[in-house]
């Protein structure tokens, strides 16, 4: 016996046929095993402003940038629209105040001039608390309206101006409150710091002087770090505001919960933020500073008094447009990398990537859905 294949058994009539290279059984025999395609990790989705899940360093910082230019009227036209607005405001009515009050001086008797001196002087101290309070207010009303963006964008959302101001409907009372609130608490720590200064100085000896020079670095430096500390610590409060409609007090508990573990992430990416655009904003003014300084003298250099008016007119008018401009930005970006760090806590937190791509996918399949943004129904 033999293990050769051409072996016959006895009685065989006929040779077998090898198997032929074209049969079926053969190439299933000789063809190699292919593998199945390896199921590979595939990245979430990206419907509209950022990826579906917790973002890194790079995401948020590229992103923030991206808010100016996704949907550039509501956001951008917004901002520069507010900052405009309040900062001819705030030009026009210390102008005014100033002009007046040097006019009535100016005509008033010697006697009277110390007293009108001191009233004018109040009144443009007034103007300028009225014109930062009306700063803050803007300042509060763009936050709303870019945290709404940052959301819905998210979502892969385009919405006009009327619908995130809809989508706030409610909340611009506490936010602008929140904000008032915040300001008056540091013109108030300002002002008694300044106080115990001039207190400790008006004493006249050389301790007095010393003391109140101590008292006002090591104070500065304090009042630095703890209003450093409490930006982040309640960075998240305008977004748990209008995105989350909580009540004043329980957004500043979920801004402080949120911040736990990741205070320096936090401070560094808003502290890069801050330093990016207040050195775009010199790149951009300091030209401009340089240029007014010495241009007078070239467009008017017999020195004559309404050409100087004119042409300082002019100039203000330059700088307040430029200032609006270089302000918009820098308030949409601080905004929106504020909004996308809280989008980015809740992400890690809470899981709210799963909640925002369960809540695209409902949308695209035609089913209506709550807003993944508020918190859950016990």
């Amino acid at each position: 016996m033999t293990d050769s294949p051409t072996w016959q058994s006895p009685g065989a009539s006929a040779a077998p046929v090898p198997p032929s290279s074209e049969s079926p059984w053969h190439a299933a025999q000789a063809a190699p095993a292919v593998a199945p395609p390896a199921v590979g990790w595939a990245p979430p989705p990206r419907p509209g402003l950022i990826p579906l899940r917790p973002l890194d360093f790079g995401t948020i910082f590229g992103t923030t940038f991206r808010v100016l230019r996704r949907n550039p009227r509501p956001v951008f036209g917004v901002a520069i629209g507010l900052t405009t607005l309040v900062a001819f405001i705030a030009g026009a009515v210390v102008t005014v105040v100033v002009l007046l009050g040097t006019d009535r001086i100016a005509r008033a008797a010697p006697e009277d001039m110390e007293a009108i001196a001191i009233g004018t002087g109040a009144v443009v101290l007034i103007s300028a608390l009225l014109t930062a309070a009306l700063t803050v207010v803007a300042g509060a009303l763009l936050q709303g309206v870019i945290a709404i963006e940052v959301a819905t964008a998210s979502l892969g959302e385009r919405l006009t101006f009327r619908q995130l101001w809809a989508r706030g409907r409610g909340r611009w009372g506490a936010l602008v409150g929140w904000s008032l609130l915040l300001s008056a608490l540091l013109v108030v720590a300002i002002a008694i710091l300044v106080g115990l200064v001039v207190l400790m100085v008006s004493i006249g000896d050389v301790g007095g002087i010393v003391a109140g020079v101590v008292v006002g670095v090591l104070g500065g430096l304090g009042m630095a770090v703890l209003a450093s500390w409490l930006w982040i610590k309640l960075l998240f409060v305008p977004p748990a505001l209008v995105l989350e409609r909580r009540p004043l007090r329980e957004s500043v508990g979920r801004s402080w919960r949120l911040i736990i573990g990741r205070f320096w992430r936090t401070f560094g990416i808003m502290l890069l933020l801050s330093v990016a655009i207040q050195t775009a904003a010199s790149v951009v003014t300091a030209p401009f500073s340089l240029v007014s300084g010495f241009a007078g003298a070239l467009v008017n250099p017999t020195g004559d008094l309404t050409a100087d008016l004119s042409f300082l007119i002019g100039i203000n008018l330059i700088a307040i447009a430029l200032s609006a401009v270089v302000g918009a930005v820098g308030a949409v970006l601080l905004s929106g990398g504020a909004t996308l760090l809280y989008v980015d806590a809740r992400m890690r937190d809470e899981g709210l990537d799963l909640d925002l791509q369960r809540t695209v996918e409902a949308r695209a399949a035609g089913a209506s859905t709550d807003d993944p943004f508020l918190p859950a129904r016990s």
